[in-house]
């Protein structure tokens, strides 16, 4: 089997989650970019790749150090979008009308929370509680211990439900339902 097959084959076993993984870590307008430049990168890198780990879990730490770039990226272009250069157009938005349409409100409320948690946080939530991976393998993407695995999911957990306790305590001050 040539390695463009075995990586159209890690496409179609592990695509949708290592998308779901970039939607939450970098947000939807990204991720289908990011997506593609995992399986670039996994290709033109397949004979690094050492079978240390599973293939799933090689292409999270692709995915996720492209996340981290992205991320980087996006703080040293923030200061650019506070001045608008062309004011002739409309602002720019992170979310097509689709992809809107595709998460529900409460998926969206809990996706912009996780987005508010400090990186290691989005990352052990995304890859133990979303994507469902084991510690080990979040271990291993991440190059963590075990141990750091579970005390960081713990107090991401924490984190996270400390945001979304916040996030949707003021929808409902804001939701007419609320007042009675």
């Amino acid at each position: 089997m040539s390695h463009n097959e075995i990586i159209a084959d890690w496409f179609d076993l592990y695509g949708n989650d290592v998308y779901h993984f970039l939607i939450y870590r970098v947000g939807p307008a990204e991720a289908e970019d990011l997506l593609q430049e995992v399986f670039i990168k996994a290709l033109k890198g397949f004979n690094g790749f050492k079978e240390n780990s599973t293939p799933k879990t090689w292409l999270f730490s692709i995915a996720r150090n492209l996340a981290i770039d992205e991320s980087r990226k996006k703080k040293t272009k923030k200061w650019a979008d506070t001045v608008p250069l062309d004011t002739t157009n409309e602002p720019k938005t992170d979310t097509s009308p689709e992809t809107i349409l595709d998460l529900n409100e409460s998926t969206n409320s809990i996706y912009q929370c996780i987005q508010l948690l400090k990186p290691n946080y989005q990352d052990v939530i995304i890859l133990r509680g979303i994507k469902e991976l084991s510690v080990q393998e979040t271990a291993s993407i991440l190059k963590w211990s075990e141990s750091k695995v579970k005390s960081t999911h713990h107090r991401a957990k924490i984190a996270l439900h400390e945001e979304l306790r916040r996030c949707f305590s003021h929808e409902e001050t804001k939701s007419p339902r609320a007042i009675r």
